[in-house]
């Protein structure tokens, strides 16, 4: 996991319901996400899954990305930690 602080900005799909003009639309993140689940975000995105907001957990806890449907995705880091 990376350390807090170090983000990216990522074009996320907005919902209609969350956007201005009620139309999906992307947008470039106000807040930026952690680098290191960015792949991940953009990837959902891309794919027509939007996200709400994410965070890798920064080593203190398991991450989470919040899908737009309501469902939470869990990110976990590989056993022994990042160097296995």
């Amino acid at each position: 996991m990376c350390a807090w602080g170090s983000t990216v900005r990522v074009r996320v799909l907005v919902p209609a319901y969350l956007s201005s003009d009620g139309r999906k639309q992307w947008k470039a993140k106000s807040a930026a996400v952690d680098e290191c689940i960015a792949p991940i975000v953009k990837a959902l995105n891309v794919g027509g899954i939007a996200t709400l907001d994410s965070c890798c957990g920064h080593g203190q806890r398991d991450g989470e990305i919040l899908l737009e449907d309501g469902r939470t995705l869990v990110v976990r880091a590989a056993e022994g930690g990042e160097d296995e």
